[in-house]
């Protein structure tokens, strides 16, 4: 009765269009008269008219996207809510002509991973056609937890809420098999469980159900190991470090993390508890909260260089602080924090200092601590690692005077790499720089030379400034397996601005401020990580060995 109504108003409709009434021109078709179109929520009204016209000369008419339906008019939309009705003049329908259009009405829905198709085609007196279809919208998601050893359903560690909140797919959707494999995808990248998707059919028609079968893994694990720090001075041995830590990756069965470690080398010690919540609850732009504490003690010999007694000094920084991150936008994240420090300088046998053997200053304020509250943003594009990308960052820290004796002064720093595929070989360009300003303690001042900076130098021996700007080149080609040969070249400056550090550190160890240095290397990916091995010679015609872990800062 209803498709009789609609017909005899399309009818009605096109003879207004006829005498002026209505300024929408209906061109002529000879095939289709008049098309409904029942249940398609997520097809585009724009590919339902391009599949009716393809074939047919132009196929226009006024469609207007209501809910599920699609209707001729808005002046006739209350009366046609559950029917589609475009009006043309026509006489047959071409039924090979109808099944291409089914055709690519299932194949969109395919393309797409979509669960919908055409369920239905009714072929009404006077040309017109309806069309059915069928989309399968998530009626409801639950989880179920399994046994690692069985299979069989167990209670799980994990809140289901921490798990279904990483869901893009929501309960009144179309299920999508693609965004069903990107939510198992996000849910795998916690690293706390391997999960499944198993759609059902629910009890409604055309509905269906989800269930999420979770197998969680070991949460919690003591760990142990050795490395090599990237600061060496003078000898291998001296960058040996052991560590020792404990981490906790779902606390609260909420995605919380725990990390206490303690890292032990013959100058450099770090101890460190790390609290992470990588998603606040109640906040919907996946905000992450992080609080540290840390105490660590870093050799001072990279601007101050060794005592002209040949005894070193070390910097000692107590830190606790508070930062949240979040995505701004694909590919970006955002970061801020609020940090205080407490610092300071001390000898081989800890005593505290508070200048050194030229007379230097070590710290700000000449007290033998400089203490300072530091408000952190920081902006970050990893890029995708691929062979092609590009990665930036930049950061400010801004030291906020409190209390008078605090430390004030703002520190800005930026990096930027550019990878570019040249055939077999692959080019990757780096720049960084920086400037501080302000009361900054000296060892806040610019490294520049070493392992990280310009290779051919001992760390920090090319100078410390205010300002800095370093520059990398490399070019390397896939060898033997995971091997990789490299050759680069860097460039490192203190812009001249060396003097301007608080007792000019590098001016009183000759530093010149600016150096080259070039050479060959081999990179290695093993299960410990990127190993790197360079022989470099620097613009002095020395030559130096660098060993390291992990890609070049």
């Amino acid at each position: 009765m209803l498709v009789l109504v609609a017909y005899i108003l399309c009818v009605y409709i096109t003879d207004l269009i006829e005498i002026g009434f209505l300024w929408h021109k209906v061109e002529p078709n000879q095939e289709l008269r008049g098309l409904v179109c029942e249940g398609a929520n997520v097809l585009p009204s724009k590919f339902l008219e391009n599949a009716f016209r393809d074939g047919h000369g132009r196929f226009s008419f006024c469609i207007l996207k209501y809910g599920c339906i699609y209707i001729l008019d808005y002046l006739i939309n209350e009366l046609l809510s559950n029917f589609t009705v475009s009006s043309c003049a026509g006489k047959v329908v071409n039924l090979k002509r109808l099944d291409q259009v089914i055709s690519s009405i299932n194949g969109w829905y395919m393309d797409r991973g979509l669960f919908g198709l055409v369920s239905g085609v009714d072929i009404f007196s006077g040309g017109i056609v309806r069309l059915k279809v069928a989309e399968s919208e998530v009626n409801d998601i639950s989880v179920r937890f399994l046994d690692r050893k069985t299979g069989e359903p167990t209670k799980g560690k994990t809140k289901p809420a921490t798990i279904l909140r990483q869901l893009t797919t929501k309960k009144g959707q179309v299920y999508s098999r693609l965004q069903g494999k990107r939510d198992v995808d996000a849910i795998s990248a916690m690293g706390l469980m391997d999960v499944s998707i198993l759609p059902q059919s629910a009890g409604d028609a055309g509905k269906v159900d989800l269930i999420m079968n979770v197998v969680e893994r070991p949460s919690g694990r003591f760990s142990a190991g050795a490395g090599i720090s990237s600061g060496i001075t003078s000898d291998l041995l001296s960058g040996l470090f052991g560590s020792f830590a404990y981490s906790e990756r779902n606390l609260f069965g909420k995605n919380q993390k725990l990390n206490v470690s303690l890292e032990r080398g013959q100058i450099d010690s770090t101890f460190r508890i790390n609290y992470t919540d990588p998603w606040i609850e109640g906040n919907d732009k996946q905000t992450s909260r992080t609080i540290t504490v840390q105490n660590s003690r870093s050799s001072g010999t990279l601007v101050h260089g060794n005592q002209h007694d040949n005894s070193s000094l070390s910097i000692g920084r107590v830190t606790a602080g508070v930062e949240f991150s979040r995505p701004l936008r694909p590919k970006w994240s955002g970061t801020v924090g609020l940090f205080f420090q407490r610092s300071g300088a001390h000898d081989e046998k800890r005593n505290p200092l508070i200048k050194d053997f030229y007379g230097s200053p070590l710290t700000a304020s000449g007290k033998l601590h400089d203490d300072m509250l530091l408000a952190k943003v920081e902006c970050v594009y990893p890029g995708s690692g691929n062979k092609g990308s590009s990665m930036f960052i930049i950061n400010m820290e801004q030291g906020l005077p409190v209390m008078p004796d605090w430390l004030y002064f703002n520190r800005v720093n930026a990096r930027v790499s550019k990878s570019v595929k040249l055939g077999p070989a692959r080019l990757l360009l780096r720049l960084s720089g920086g400037h501080v300003v302000g009361n900054f303690p000296p060892h806040e001042a610019f490294v520049i030379g070493g392992t990280n900076s310009v290779r051919g130098y001992k760390e920090g021996a090319v100078g410390s400034g205010q300002s800095y700007v370093v520059g990398s080149s490399e070019v390397s080609l896939k060898m033997l397996g995971p091997v990789e040969g490299v050759i680069f070249a860097d460039y490192g400056h203190d812009l001249w601005s060396g003097p301007n550090v608080p007792g000019n550190p590098a001016g009183a160890r000759n530093k010149r401020g600016s150096g080259y240095g070039y050479g060959i290397g081999i990179r290695l990916n093993s299960p410990l990580g990127l190993l790197r091995l360079e022989y470099a010679f620097n613009d002095r015609f020395a030559k130096r060995l660098h060993f390291a872990f992990g890609n070049p800062k």
